[in-house]
């Protein structure tokens, strides 16, 4: 989950505000509302910056994944701040806000992409990234005492499938800056040797996975990866078949990317109830429940117990993902249950074609960037210890002397003297409760 605060001049930016799944709540992380050691959806507990509220400038929120953006709902009657996000984020949130009955009370401004904006005492410049859902934004945080870079989510990938592809033009400009004081940036794949797989590449590796498949093909993979199902849907043209959508999730984003342009007219979907009564090699549905979800459309499929949709012998299941740690077990769990009906599965880790691309820089990405952007220092974020050290390490190799590799509620000081002051804030959990 991501919610980062930016402090100046006695007042506080937030960006991001997102929720973790099924995670469990260690002693260290436990606050006052945790009953448990274990719950479904935990947020970040926002207690030091609610008592602060009326400092609270505003919400900025960079991209529509859930670990940036699940929280903000449920947060915002506590928070009473704007929110600001690009056009698809910003239908993606007003969905969210409306089921909790916020729609027109939370004011959310929506930003066109690669726009400026001044919140309070910041000045802003959003930035399209290439990430795994559309219009991943990067943020230019501008102060009298310097800038700050945060890069939130992002690769690079000069054939993304959808929307624009990395900027390099614009990133080096950040270099131009006056005082570039850090970068605030992603680690998670910074252990992974090489550069990111393109979303161009996956798609070639889907088609011709599927091509061979005589019977239906059932892709797992995150509803809100746009490209990747427009990829599907065109691999669904070039193969005879049609594509259908399967999960409240992928309906939402697909509805979605529709509102904002970024679904293809040309590109038809085949209503979920007609499945059934299509010959099976006609068939490709893109479904939920890549991560073991026994509720979403994949573990219906496995268990039997899909209402539209049994499937045989001859269908084979493609999982379109990574395994996120932790869901190894529940992964397992519907594998076995699809193998068990001898319904052929094939999943990233064992396939000899690319049929995943991860949406984050891997160590060459990093090196990249830091031959590009040369900030005095480097703070990361976004992953474990090990990943968070590795691209400190990155960073120091490329000649930028100052890391500074933090924990939950620490407070990193940029300006005077740069520094780190630790547990400043206690970085709790809280519970949502989900239907």
């Amino acid at each position: 989950m991501n919610l980062n605060l930016y402090g100046h001049d006695d007042q506080w930016l937030m960006v991001d505000c997102g929720v973790s799944f099924d995670e469990p709540l260690v002693p260290e992380y436990q606050s006052e509302t945790a009953q448990t050691s274990h719950h479904p959806i935990v947020c970040a507990d926002p207690k030091f910056i609610v008592e602060r509220k009326d400092t609270l400038v505003g919400i900025c929120i960079t991209h529509a994944h859930e670990d940036h953006v699940g929280a903000i709902a449920d947060l915002w009657p506590r928070l009473q701040a704007p929110i600001y996000a690009t056009p698809f984020t910003a239908e993606i949130m007003r969905r969210k806000l409306a089921e909790r009955g916020l729609e027109g009370k939370a004011p959310v401004h929506i930003i066109p992409t690669d726009s400026d904006h001044t919140v309070g005492c910041f000045d802003i410049s959003w930035i399209t990234m290439t990430h795994s859902v559309p219009e991943p934004s990067g943020l230019i945080i501008r102060t009298p005492l310097g800038t700050v870079f945060h890069t939130a989510d992002w690769k690079i990938d000069m054939s993304p499938g959808l929307g624009k592809s990395f900027n390099i033009k614009k990133i080096k400009s950040i270099n131009e800056e006056s005082e570039l004081l850090a970068v605030v940036g992603d680690s998670t794949n910074a252990t992974k040797p090489g550069q990111s797989c393109s979303e161009s590449t996956c798609y070639h590796g889907l088609r011709e996975t599927i091509r061979h498949q005589q019977g239906r093909v059932i892709v797992g993979c995150f509803a809100s990866n746009i490209a990747r199902i427009i990829s599907l849907a065109k691999i669904a043209q070039e193969t005879g078949r049609y594509l259908c959508v399967l999960g409240r999730s992928m309906d939402t984003m697909v509805s979605a990317a529709r509102l904002t342009g970024y679904w293809p007219d040309d590109v038809e979907l085949v209503n979920p109830q007609h499945v059934g009564y299509l010959p099976a090699h006609e068939v490709l549905l893109v479904a939920t429940g890549s991560q073991g979800e026994p509720r979403a459309a994949l573990g219906r499929l496995a268990a039997d117990s899909h209402r539209l949709l049994t499937l045989d012998e001859q269908d084979v299941v493609i999982f379109s993902s990574i395994i996120i740690p932790g869901n190894e077990k529940a992964i397992e769990k519907i594998v076995s249950q699809f193998n068990a009906r001898k319904v052929k599965t094939i999943q990233v880790e064992t396939h000899n074609l690319p049929i995943h691309a991860s949406g984050h820089p891997n160590r060459d990405e990093l090196v990249q960037l830091y031959q590009w952007l040369q900030p005095e220092m480097v703070i990361p974020t976004h992953g474990e210890h090990r990943h968070m050290e590795a691209h400190a390490d990155i960073a120091k190799s490329q000649g930028i002397r100052k890391t500074f590799v933090g924990k939950n509620g620490d407070l990193f000081r940029l300006r005077p003297q740069p520094s780190i002051k630790r547990g400043v804030i206690h970085a709790g959990r809280i519970v949502l409760s989900r239907d």
